[in-house]
C-alpha cells in the first residue's frame, strides 16, 4: 500500500507544480474584492468547495453555498465561484447564466478551460488534473479513480488560497478561530 500512497502524493505534487500561481493570486484578489462570494460545484468537487466556503467564512468573508436556503440573490459586486472540473455540467451552465444576468462576476476553477462553463467566466483558474472528462482509455493516467486527482488538488489549492487570503486580508489565526462555530 505504501507505493499507492506515494504514487497519489506524487501525482498531486505534479498537479500543484503546474498550477499558475499568478492566476491563483488573481482569483484571491477577486475573492477579496467581492461584496459577497457564492460557491457552487457538483458531486465530490462540491464537497471541496464547501470546505473552501467554510474557510472563507472563517476569514470573515460574506459567503454562501448554492442550495443553502440562506443563499442571497447575487448582483453587481458579488462573485460566483464555480468549480467545474470537466468544463461542463448542465447545472453549472444554468447557474452561471443566472449569475451573469444578475451582474455578478464569475470565476471558474476547471481542468478543462476550453469547456462551456469556463468560456462563460470572467476569470478561469486551471487545475491541470484528470477528471471524469478524461478518465477512460489512453487519457486515463492517474492511479486515482475517476476525478479524484482533480478533487484532491482542489483541497491543496483551496488551502493555499486561504493562506494567501489570510495575508491579503490581514486576518489573524485568532480571528479565524473566533469565527469558528460553537454549535458542534
Amino acid at each position: 500500500m505504501t507505493n499507492l500512497y506515494r504514487a497519489a502524493i506524487e501525482e498531486l505534487s505534479r498537479v500543484a507544480d503546474a498550477i499558475d500561481d499568478v492566476a491563483v493570486d488573481e482569483a484571491c484578489r477577486r475573492i477579496a474584492a467581492a461584496r459577497h462570494v457564492c460557491v457552487y460545484a457538483g458531486g465530490r468537487e462540491g464537497l471541496q468547495v464547501k470546505g473552501f466556503a467554510m474557510r472563507l467564512f472563517h476569514l470573515g468573508r460574506s459567503v454562501s453555498v448554492v442550495g443553502d436556503m440562506t443563499t442571497p440573490a447575487l448582483g453587481p459586486g458579488d462573485l460566483f465561484f464555480v468549480v467545474c472540473g470537466p468544463g461542463e455540467i448542465s447545472t453549472a451552465v444554468a447557474l452561471v447564466g443566472v449569475a451573469r444576468a444578475a451582474g455578478a462576476e464569475v470565476v471558474v476553477v476547471t481542468a478543462q478551460p476550453q469547456g462551456r462553463v469556463p468560456q462563460m467566466a470572467d476569470f478561469v483558474l486551471t487545475v491541470p488534473a484528470q477528471t471524469m472528462a478524461n478518465d477512460q482509455g489512453a487519457a486515463a493516467t492517474s492511479v486515482l479513480p475517476m476525478g479524484s486527482l482533480f478533487e484532491g488538488a482542489l483541497f491543496v489549492l483551496f488551502e493555499a488560497m486561504v493562506l494567501k487570503l489570510k495575508t491579503r486580508l490581514g486576518v489573524s489565526p485568532e480571528a479565524m478561530r473566533a469565527n469558528h462555530t460553537n454549535m458542534e
